[in-house]
């Protein structure tokens, strides 16, 4: 069945039907708020709605999209692989299963040597979560305040009120605690009675708009988890890939964790697989009980083949210099925006191609993203940070492209004054 340029697929019938029969809150906000897109072609950093219109991507599914929309050479390998392959066996090892973890772990810090292969972030953070209380034999789980860790069983009640509350996700009562960012006192408070099995943190908050952590806070934290026996856990799913100018952001803070998640553009957006990757401690269940822990459709053998040349792409000589030079970039166009808006565009925080811009309203979803969406951009804001628009670009773009964002974002940013 063909679904783009199909006379018998329309934009108006596809939202009736998600309105009937997929998610009826969503898709009606979108629709309230005039930004109800049905993505028809994708390619590269730029995507289409289905009646043609055409949008610069620079949420790219917080990160997912890191090498682009469909891109060719993922295609290709998840194609060469369907020839042979096909989600194995959960069971049983397998070819590429074997390959793509030790490729990723060649990838990280000697001593995190195992990999756990998962079907989305929530996934791996809750195979993180059992897997730190099976070494430790504790049940407790610290996180940040402000954090977003998945939505699945166990991630989703480290995170925020906001993403729990409604489902009554708040576990058992002390069993998850949050505590503020960049404050020493107030984690030692919680470790010090040696009953919390692992500390997890985004290594830049996404959802509260990625402030850059206080210097010597996180090594900080791995210290106190190694004084109380506490695992420490660093969440990758927006920051890891090189998306920081660095594989993984903790290389920027100077330690090493027990256990590293990666999601969302580990596959590329051409197919579902994340990782937990672990110490030889946090591992501990695969060596007592491996059978215990299974994921029927994690780290299927054609999500694994995509994996591979994800790894290889971005570990390229040629996409380290682009991300080198695009975070040179970022950062002299958002300084001549930031000049020209002065007063309605506050200020920012980066690391490597990763932004949070800050303005003077109240949710930038609303006073930013939709004149940007006018103006042909799609970004979105942080969702507990509602004044900080997220800026994720990604790693392959190009100076046409830059160019080109910024000239948009210009046009979008004097709209959106012109509507306060």
């Amino acid at each position: 069945m063909k679904f783009i340029n199909n006379p018998d697929i329309t934009r108006e019938s596809i939202l009736k039907k998600s309105l009937e029969h997929w998610n009826p809150g969503k898709t009606q906000e979108w629709i309230d708020r005039k930004m109800d897109i049905v993505m028809g072609k994708r390619e590269g950093y730029y995507f289409w709605d289905i009646d043609g219109r055409r949008w610069m991507d620079i949420h790219i599914n917080g990160g997912t999209y890191n090498l682009g929309h469909r891109n060719p050479e993922l295609i290709q390998a998840m194609t060469e692989a369907a020839e042979e392959l096909d989600i194995g066996n959960h069971h049983f090892t397998g070819i590429t299963k074997a390959l793509l973890a030790e490729q990723l772990t060649d990838l990280c810090p000697d001593g995190l040597e195992y990999a756990c292969f998962s079907t989305c972030g929530g996934e791996a953070v809750d195979v993180a979560i059992k897997s730190a209380r099976y070494a430790t034999g504790r049940k407790k789980v610290v996180s940040l305040k402000g954090c977003y860790h998945g939505h699945t069983g166990l991630s989703v009640s480290t995170g925020d009120p906001k993403f729990k509350d409604p489902f009554l996700c708040q576990g058992e009562p002390g069993m998850f605690v949050q505590v503020p960012r960049d404050d020493l006192e107030k984690m030692e408070e919680q470790l010090k009675n040696e009953d919390v099995a692992c500390v997890i943190m985004e290594s830049l908050l996404a959802t509260y708009g990625f402030p850059i952590p206080a210097a010597g806070y996180q090594a900080g934290v791995k210290k106190l988890c190694e004084k109380y026996g506490t695992l420490y856990v660093s969440d990758e799913t927006q920051t890891g890939l090189m998306r920081t100018g660095k594989m993984w952001n903790f290389e920027h803070e100077g330690f090493v964790p027990d256990m590293i998640i990666t999601a969302k553009g580990f596959g590329g957006g051409i197919y579902p697989i994340s990782a937990t990757v672990m110490n030889r401690k946090s591992a501990s269940w695969m060596f007592d009980i491996g059978r215990l822990h299974g994921s029927t459709c994690g780290g299927s053998e054609l999500g694994c083949a995509v994996a591979m040349k994800v790894l290889e792409i971005t570990t390229r000589p040629e996409t380290v210099q682009r991300v080198e030079r695009n975070t040179e970039l970022l950062k002299e166009h958002v300084e001549k925006l930031k000049s020209k808006y002065d007063g309605f565009l506050t200020g920012y925080k980066q690391r490597g191609v990763i932004m949070g811009l800050d303005f003077a309203c109240e949710d930038a979803s609303r006073s930013v993203a939709k004149p940007l969406f006018d103006c042909g951009v799609w970004a979105h804001n942080a969702r507990l940070h509602p004044n900080t628009l997220q800026l994720k670009l990604g790693l392959l773009c190009d100076d046409a492209f830059i160019e080109e964002l910024f000239e948009r974002m210009d046009k979008g940013l004097a709209l959106a004054v012109s509507r306060l």
